[in-house]
């Protein structure tokens, strides 16, 4: 039995032995390398090709410059809720919410994590298109040095200026305003 042990003792110390750094040894066989200087000049200048043009083009038609009209805004959800919910009845402005609802547990307005989009499932989706609807929207989705939690009464959102302050107006006398938003309206999977 002692035999044993020992054998076994004499085995493990064995497989311990360092064995040499092979990447050491590799280093010390590799052959020394001149660098050469890197030249600064340039012979001509870098010109786009059609290709990235037309991707840059296709950017920049992903985005639409839109009129977003904001009735109020707020952290709370359920109250600008039930303000959404007087405007609709006080001024006959269609309700949409696009299927999204507030999660309290996530604190998060988002669609159903069963949506039939599965890319989109469980997601915030702002408004993007536009139309003359009430819904509940973050405000940074449009006004960028925003609070990401701030939540905006959107009223609409129009393609120009003019429709925005109409839209103002028969809102009287509710403080509402209009921002100018780049939103991105291109696919968004």
């Amino acid at each position: 039995m002692k035999v044993l042990y020992l054998l076994l003792i004499v085995c493990l110390l064995a497989a311990c032995k360092s064995k040499p750094n092979t990447v050491y040894t590799a280093l010390q066989k590799a052959k020394p390398v001149k660098v050469l200087a890197a030249s600064h000049k340039t012979l001509s200048a870098v010109k786009p090709t059609a290709a990235v043009i037309s991707d840059m083009d296709e950017q920049s038609d992903a985005y639409a410059d839109y009129y977003v009209v904001v009735a109020d805004t707020g952290f709370n959800y359920y109250s600008l809720r039930d303000k959404m919910f007087e405007l609709n009845r006080a001024t006959g402005i269609a309700i949409d919410t696009m299927d999204q609802y507030y999660d309290k547990q996530k604190d998060l307005i988002k669609l159903p994590d069963n949506y039939d989009d599965d890319i989109l499932a469980g997601q915030y989706v702002m408004r993007r298109d536009p139309s003359k609807t009430l819904s509940l929207e973050y405000l940074q989705s449009y006004k960028n040095n925003s609070n990401k939690k701030m939540i905006a009464l959107v009223t609409g959102i129009y393609e120009n200026k003019s429709s925005a302050d109409s839209a103002l107006k028969s809102l009287q006398p509710i403080s509402a305003f209009s921002i100018k938003s780049k939103i991105y309206v291109g696919c968004i999977h």
